[in-house]
């Protein structure tokens, strides 16, 4: 079939419900009278070519895009003779699906160009839109046969004022070709081609800007030893996290740079555990700001992007802190995984855990070595957005308190046994609001007061004598 053919499908207006979150845009003020004059918002034009991604085999996996990740399912980048494409690349579909992971908002119409792939038989597939985040989704419109064997495309009108993602799934077992998707909208599409830099010292970030491509740690002669002194576990597992996707909300993860338990549910840890001394901070690399996914979580756990926190208003709030592990690329990078993010108030962030960050590296640099455990709780945190329980789509909580216990000695060795009745062990308890206090020092309660809260066994591998000393103490130096 030559022609080009139109298919538009009108949805239901879907109603913004108060509360949600709204992006604040500047607007310039009138010198006239001194009141504010709206900008109307602008239209905007998003192409999604597949020229920047790289797949070669029908394997489920991620791919890195223009706009951001997609999932493909039995689908590649194909660059043969036979694919139909504009350019050098196009999808080749067979059976499966191709997913956005991210959402597109204020859309009005999505245009997507598609043939039979070589001389493949005529067949169908399917246009599925979902404005919850991925967790259900369903067609739009009829079944679209795939009768061309060159490029044809089919444009669908789209009103709603919910952010939206889309997946393109195969029926029949015949390939097919897609290639240029065009989302065309008013307003602010939430996307920003290319990578997100990252920004600030104090570990912070909204996460603006396209996923980056999910990936591991490499672990370096420099990572941490798996137990005995200077491991990051060695003062005990405070909620016996255990790696089995049975206990999904406190899976354990070695990331051999830190430990840490995560929750699926939350979609942020609910502890991170490590050690620092001078080695970890020796500043031999600088701060990577390569904010990525953890390809690593099982694959019926929700994955928590580098974009997840778009517009939020919170930070992407570091566990364990990027200049606590300056040692290698390696090292800085595992810092920067989703798996060690929280949602975090900026002024949380950037200001009152930053300070206490820096003081426990000036402890380190006057010749101690710390243990530190970090976690966070609870439902409910006020960013520069305004107070939100959760984000993205409901698939991240956001915490209403920021806990640390750290335990400070002098550099050595046997760490455990020289941990005594009279060690310094500082315990922090901060809400996650905005308006905090800047001196951390404001926070400090008792290691017990935080067990209380949290229900874990904190500093567990300690004698208990050791543990009824320096737990229901609450530094004041």
């Amino acid at each position: 079939m030559k022609f080009r053919k139109l298919l538009i499908v009108y949805l239901s207006v879907l109603v913004v419900v108060a509360g949600c979150r709204k992006d604040i845009t500047q607007q310039p003020t009138n010198p006239g009278n001194g009141t504010e004059t709206p900008q109307p918002p602008k239209p905007y034009k998003v192409t999604e070519d597949f020229e920047t991604g790289s797949k070669t085999a029908y394997a489920a996996a991620d791919v890195q895009l223009t706009t951001g990740a997609w999932t493909f399912n039995d689908a590649l980048l194909g660059t043969l003779a036979a694919d139909a494409k504009n350019g050098s690349k196009s999808v080749r579909l067979r059976t499966g699906d191709i997913t956005m992971k991210f959402d597109i908002s204020n859309l009005q119409q999505i245009k997507i160009s598609h043939a039979k792939y070589g001389t493949d038989a005529n067949s169908t597939w399917q246009l599925m839109i979902s404005d919850d985040g991925g967790a259900t989704f369903k067609q739009v419109g009829s079944d679209i046969s795939e009768t061309s064997t060159t490029l044809v495309a089919d444009s669908f009108k789209v009103t709603t004022t919910k952010p939206v993602r889309f997946r393109i799934q195969k029926t029949g077992t015949t390939r097919i070709n897609i290639d240029d998707i065009v989302f065309t909208g008013t307003g602010d599409s939430g996307i920003i081609i290319g990578t997100d830099p990252g920004t600030g010292d104090g570990d912070n970030g909204a996460g603006t800007g396209s996923a980056a491509p999910e990936r591991g740690v490499t672990a370096g002669s420099d990572a941490q030893p798996a137990s005995g002194d200077n491991s990051n576990l060695l003062f005990g597992n405070p909620s016996n996290a255990q790696t089995s996707v049975t206990v999904a909300d406190n899976y354990l993860i070695d990331q051999s740079y830190y430990v840490e338990s995560y929750s699926a549910m939350r979609g942020t840890p609910n502890w991170v555990s490590w050690h620092i001394d001078a080695n970890t901070i020796n500043n031999t690399a600088p701060r990577s700001d390569n904010f990525a996914g953890f390809i690593g979580l099982p694959s019926t756990f929700y994955h928590v992007e580098s974009n997840s926190y778009q517009s939020s208003g919170f930070d992407r709030g570091h566990n364990c802190p990027s200049a606590d592990r300056t040692s290698s690329a390696n090292a800085n990078a595992a810092t920067f995984l989703m798996t060690n993010m929280i949602p975090q108030a900026p002024n949380n962030n950037q200001q009152t855990w930053a300070n206490m960050e820096n003081y426990l590296r000036d402890q380190v640099k006057a010749g101690n070595e710390v243990y530190v455990i970090m976690g966070s709780y609870g439902m409910g945190g006020t960013g520069s957005n305004g107070t939100f329980n959760k984000i993205n789509g409901d698939k991240i909580t956001v915490p209403s308190n920021v806990w640390k216990v750290a335990v400070i000695i002098p550099t050595g060795d046997n760490d455990v046994n020289r941990v005594t009745t009279s060690t310094r062990v500082i315990a922090v308890n901060t809400p996650n609001i905005n308006t905090i206090n800047t001196d951390w020092k404001q926070y400090r309660v008792s290691v017990r007061a935080i067990e209380q809260a949290t229900g874990y066994n904190l500093l567990s591998a300690l004698p208990q004598s050791v543990q009824d000393a320096v737990e229901t103490k609450t530094d004041n130096l």
